[in-house]
């Protein structure tokens, strides 16, 4: 007779229990998004589309760029299915961590991490890239066509760029240029008491609309898959009214007026 052996178990990473229905409840987002309390989060999660389309480009033999990875602060994300949605190693065969802020060190979620001079060019060699991940980062571009130049060199032909940014005319956008760079963190410890001093970076807005992109990213040069979307308001600090007033705006804008560019430029 043949003894089966047990099959040995995968270690499994520590994650942090779902919101109590306590706390859950007393939310903004819960008491407008119902759905809520089922997963910890909404129908409108702009994490979840963003990353759920990214996912969607990735190879297992791709080499990516995750340009702006910082500490990776993502894993910090409570809701466990969509903290795993950002989490690309496992599902890419490397993961590169640009940043001009050197706690990209920090980040264990990356196979390597590189700190480079915005100025300068990225340390990668030519066509030596599949994808470019961006998150929350072309707001803090001050130079874009460095940066542009510097995708196209390392991306090789059939590569994505795929960004996710506020929109310069949209309601996030236009708020920020209002406030100098040296009150951002005062400004936005209000409204998203949550958000830590170390992860607010000094905004620029020079690539954050369609006209940019095709300037910078011409079409000669790239396929541009490009929309703008309105996730849940983010910043609204404790207030269900003012969400409730934000998703109205949201509602009777067109499409186009998004908040958020969605952004995939496949180079040619």
């Amino acid at each position: 007779m043949t003894t089966l052996e047990p099959r040995p178990t995968a270690p499994t990473a520590a994650v942090s229990p779902p919101p109590t229905p306590s706390v859950v409840g007393t939310t903004p987002v819960a008491q407008v998004f119902p759905e809520f309390g089922a997963g910890g989060y909404t129908r409108l999660d702009g994490t979840v589309e963003f990353y759920f389309r990214v996912g969607s480009l990735l190879r297992p033999t791709d080499v990516v760029v995750d340009l702006g990875a910082g500490r990776g602060k993502f894993l910090e994300d409570p809701v466990p299915a969509r903290r795993e949605l950002q989490r690309l190693r496992p599902r890419c065969a490397e993961l590169i961590g640009l940043d001009v802020d050197p706690a990209v060190r920090e980040n264990p979620a990356l196979t390597r991490a590189e700190v480079y001079d915005p100025a300068g060019a990225f340390p990668l060699a030519d066509a030596s890239v599949d994808m470019i991940v961006s998150n929350w980062t072309f707001e803090h571009v001050a130079n874009p066509e460095v940066l542009a130049a510097e995708v196209d060199r390392v991306l090789r032909p059939g590569g994505w760029l795929c960004a996710r940014t506020p929109r310069k005319w949209g309601v996030v956008g236009m708020s920020a240029r209002l406030v100098p760079n040296g009150l951002h963190h005062a400004f936005l410890h209000r409204l998203q008491p949550a958000k830590q001093e170390r992860d607010t970076f000094p905004v620029a807005y020079e690539l954050n609309s369609r006209e940019a992109l095709r300037r910078w990213f011409p079409e000669h040069r790239f396929d541009h898959h490009v929309y703008a979307t309105s996730a849940e308001p983010a910043y609204v600090g404790g207030s269900t009214l003012a969400m409730r007033a934000l998703l109205g705006v949201n509602k009777v804008l067109p499409s186009a007026a998004g908040a958020t560019l969605m952004i995939f430029l496949r180079k040619r």
